[in-house]
């Protein structure tokens, strides 16, 4: 028999899942209602409605570096496990459409957190030898993160008043096998066929580039 899911995890998969269907304003009974708990509990366990949502960004962070770091580790495999298991990830992703959508200080601080854990499993990729090392590693992490939740936001399924969770893995399968293509051809075969611009952006800002060239168009590292 399963041991007993504690209540302040409880509490923080059902704040996921309702902030991600209402909105981050949705009523703490609502979310006590589906964890099964008082919403005295909620204060309990976690102070107040700030905090709980600190707590839910955290979750975001650890789903977020856990699969990237498994997608950067298992390479084709672990890639087709997780367009495979979309559901699972559906109250994560509506819950940062909705903080974004939100926007203010606290969204900032998420995407800068995201970018932060960014660094870190990127460089996980490099020691694995998946990823290709980078002369700026939080730069490079932060145009990213910037891309990706940019891309997600502009498709806001989270613009109506409700989101509906039931719909979202349909959507995600959707949007993933439209950009996934083209993501990894531009992450796999460089978009310009050589770096005569890096070298002249450099020689004006930074001065000499310390990492070496890139490998031929279209040849792996």
């Amino acid at each position: 028999m399963a041991d007993p899911i504690p209540a302040d995890e409880r509490i923080l998969q059902a704040a996921l899942r309702r902030f991600a269907v209402d909105g981050l304003s949705a009523p703490l009974r609502r979310v006590a209602e589906d964890a099964g708990v008082s919403a005295g509990l909620i204060i309990h366990h976690y102070g107040s409605r700030e905090k709980l949502l600190e707590a839910c960004d955290q979750r975001t962070l650890e789903v977020t570096r856990t699969e990237k770091s498994g997608l950067l580790a298992g390479g084709s495999g672990e890639l087709l496990a997780q367009l495979a298991q979309a559901e699972q990830y559906a109250p994560v992703v509506g819950y940062v459409l909705r903080r974004l959508q939100a926007g203010g200080p606290l969204a900032i601080q998420l995407v800068e957190d995201f970018a932060t854990s960014a660094v870190d499993y990127l460089a996980d990729g490099e020691r694995a030898g998946t990823i290709t090392p980078s002369r700026d590693p939080q730069g490079r992490a932060e145009v990213l993160m910037e891309m990706a939740l940019g891309a997600l936001l502009l498709q806001l399924p989270a613009q109506r008043e409700q989101l509906d969770l039931e719909e979202l893995p349909a959507w995600l399968r959707k949007y993933t096998q439209r950009i996934i293509g083209p993501l990894l051809e531009i992450y796999t075969i460089p978009l310009l066929t050589d770096r005569s611009l890096l070298d002249a952006y450099l020689a004006t800002t930074a001065g000499p580039d310390p990492t070496p060239s890139p490998p031929t168009t279209g040849e792996r590292p």
